[in-house]
């Protein structure tokens, strides 16, 4: 195991052998018992007093560590404990906010602790016999880090988008893959209302999140990356943290049928549009699957010559795109088709509507909005743009670097 896994990681093997046993023998000698009182009076010189029944063990970070990591975690084992809590104070005395873990074994600060500073840790366990038992670590963390890998978000805090919109993580340095576990830990969702999801690795430089339905309209959504401090391999350490918020717009969907030459829109699960449609040429077909949009341009002009060459390339001013793929798809105004949409698929791989149509349906998408196209004769292909949702559940969760546990009421956070 690493090093500075050792330091952070909050599951799997704690290394509850001799020096957390040596930690409890510690702990239990400098805890104070209930003073007696009633019939008995006070307890007699010399005898020794009951211990607590609960006891408890720092086992991150060890004692006295050094060059700690600031994105470090205070972790520990409470036997037979009802009541646990932990408290993290600098030399100083000013105290560090933070969250108990769900699984009550460890407590994450809630942001990085400053660099070259020495921190105190204290953890008490309380059990039914009311007694506490404590433990107290001292750690320094280490000096601040020349290598530092930046951590960006693609959306900005108050954006709107689309249903289909995946959180899109990006990181200045790819993470190794065994370090990438670690990462994904510190990455959390909160939505409302709340709705399950995963985070899913699209490359070693980029994690994207997205729910395992559609995302309900009208949502809040919070995503942050506790990366500052955090190891992200070899001398590598994550610059900062990320925290992001995010508001999901109206249910927009768009779905296109080759066979009908049609789009249908629908808002919030109900027909507001049908519009004719002219799809890619049997030479250049349009793809088949669920796209998102990508970028919308009211006025831009597409270039093909390098691609196509002079024989089959050309240059066209174009209104009202929306890009759909990496690889040039996009819906947009065609004003030379017109006649030929709802009736025969003439383009190069673009969805062709009308300028009418083009300006309306322009006015009524966002970023994130979902189209699906069924029935032409090319597969959508996986990358080819934000095609998270062109991947089932099932496949979408294989891209975690965590075990998916699925809970019976969909949780806030990942």
């Amino acid at each position: 195991m690493r090093a500075d896994q050792q330091l952070i990681r909050s599951r799997g093997d704690r290394r509850r052998g001799g020096l957390a046993a040596a930690v409890l023998v510690a702990a239990l000698a400098l805890t104070s018992g209930c003073t007696g009182g009633g019939k008995d009076g006070p307890t007699p010189p010399g005898a020794s007093e009951k211990a607590p029944e609960a006891t408890v063990a720092i086992t991150t970070p060890q004692a006295d560590a050094k060059d700690v990591p600031a994105a470090t975690e205070i972790a520990f084992t409470a036997e037979k404990a009802q009541e646990t809590t932990v408290e993290l104070k600098d030399a100083a005395g000013a105290a560090v906010e933070g969250t108990l873990a769900d699984d009550g074994k460890s407590w994450l600060p809630s942001g990085a602790l400053k660099y070259g500073t020495t921190y105190t840790a204290t953890v008490s366990a309380t059990g039914s016999d009311g007694k506490a038992a404590t433990a107290t670590h001292t750690f320094t963390t280490m000096a601040k880090p020349a290598n530092q890998v930046r951590v960006t978000s693609f959306l900005g805090d108050n954006q709107v988008v689309g249903v289909g919109m995946p959180l899109i993580v990006k990181f200045g340095r790819a993470i190794p893959e065994d370090y990438r576990d670690d990462v994904q830990r510190r990455m959390t969702v909160q939505s409302n209302p709340p709705q399950e999801g995963i985070w899913h690795w699209v490359s070693p430089t980029e994690i994207r999140y997205r729910p395992k339905e559609f995302w309900q309209a009208g949502s809040t959504v919070q995503y942050r990356v506790q990366a500052g401090g955090l190891p992200m391999g070899k001398d590598w350490y994550g610059r900062a943290d990320l925290s992001v918020d995010i508001k999901i717009g109206a249910a927009t969907v768009m779905t296109v049928d080759n066979k009908t030459k049609r789009m249908t829109v629908t808002r919030d699960g109900k027909v507001i549009r049908t519009i004719p449609v002219s799809l890619g040429k049997k030479s250049t077909p349009s793809s088949s699957g669920t796209m998102v949009v990508i970028e919308k341009l009211k006025e831009t002009v597409f270039d093909t010559f390098d691609e196509l060459g002079p024989e089959d390339g050309y240059r066209t001013d174009i209104d009202f795109a929306q890009r759909l793929t990496w690889g040039g798809e996009f819906i947009h105004a065609a004003p030379w088709s017109e006649g030929q949409q709802g009736r025969v698929n003439v383009s190069h791989g673009c969805v062709n509507v009308s300028m009418k149509e083009g300006e309306w349906l322009f006015k009524q998408t966002r970023i994130g909005d979902p189209i699906t196209v069924k029935g032409t004769e090319r597969k959508l292909q996986n990358g080819n743009g934000w095609t998270d949702w062109n991947m089932s559940w099932e496949e979408y969760v294989k891209g975690s670097a965590l075990p998916y546990e699925p809970e019976a009421t969909p949780s806030a956070t990942e």
